[in-house]
């Protein structure tokens, strides 16, 4: 069963990425918020690399890969991303912003392995930055005014690719701050794909959701 969890969130979380990849060059946005898209390449550059450097597992297959997706995301959010700040925000501006986000996530992450070794920081920052993610993908709604930029296919596969580790980390190895986290996660995530999911039927004929209504 936990063998079956990691490849349904392996499968969940690639799918996150290819969409993101799809939905920023076809809207010309990135599809991941900022802060969410440094802490993951960085969590993904760090365990990748040792995936490598030691014993490949299912698991270390997959970081391998988020980490490759990344680096397309990346250059959505670089080719793109100034578009979405302020006109007084210099193109210098941005890139001093996302080097700081950059430099920020990646010793976050060091500091995760510092604090608690290879085994557990992995599990503690993924879902902690998974929580922060899942507030930001629904305060880029708000931004945003609407679904630019995101889609309900991401969404709902976030969503699943986090319950999945939440049942592996939390239920079974009875972790209280991984099922609550996870849980925590999970009511975030419905909320984003309720405003993905009325967004669509704005679409389909409903009044859409007005921006700043939310």
């Amino acid at each position: 069963m936990i063998l079956f969890l990691t490849v349904v969130s392996g499968i969940a979380w690639t799918a996150v990425y290819v969409e993101a990849i799809r939905i920023g060059f076809r809207d010309r946005s990135y599809a991941i918020p900022a802060a969410a898209l440094a802490l993951n390449f960085a969590w993904e550059a760090i365990y990748a690399s040792r995936s490598v450097a030691t014993a490949l597992s299912v698991q270390g297959v997959f970081n391998i890969v988020w980490a490759l997706a990344d680096v397309a995301i990346l250059y959505t959010f670089f080719r793109f991303g100034r578009a979405e700040l302020p006109a007084w925000v210099t193109r210098k501006l941005f890139l001093a912003w996302a080097l700081l986000l950059g430099v920020t996530a990646l010793a976050v992450q060091l500091l995760f392995v510092a604090e608690f070794g290879w085994d557990a920081a992995p599990r503690y920052s993924a879902f902690l930055q998974n929580l922060l993610m899942s507030g930001l993908f629904i305060a880029m709604f708000v931004a945003r005014g609407g679904a630019r930029g995101q889609s309900l296919l991401i969404a709902v596969a976030k969503w699943i690719g986090t319950l999945a580790p939440t049942i592996v980390f939390g239920w079974y190895t009875h972790s209280p701050l991984i099922l609550g986290v996870g849980a925590l996660c999970s009511v975030f995530d419905l909320v984003y794909i309720g405003l993905m999911l009325r967004t669509r039927t704005g679409r389909s004929g409903a009044a859409a959701v007005p921006a700043g209504t939310l």
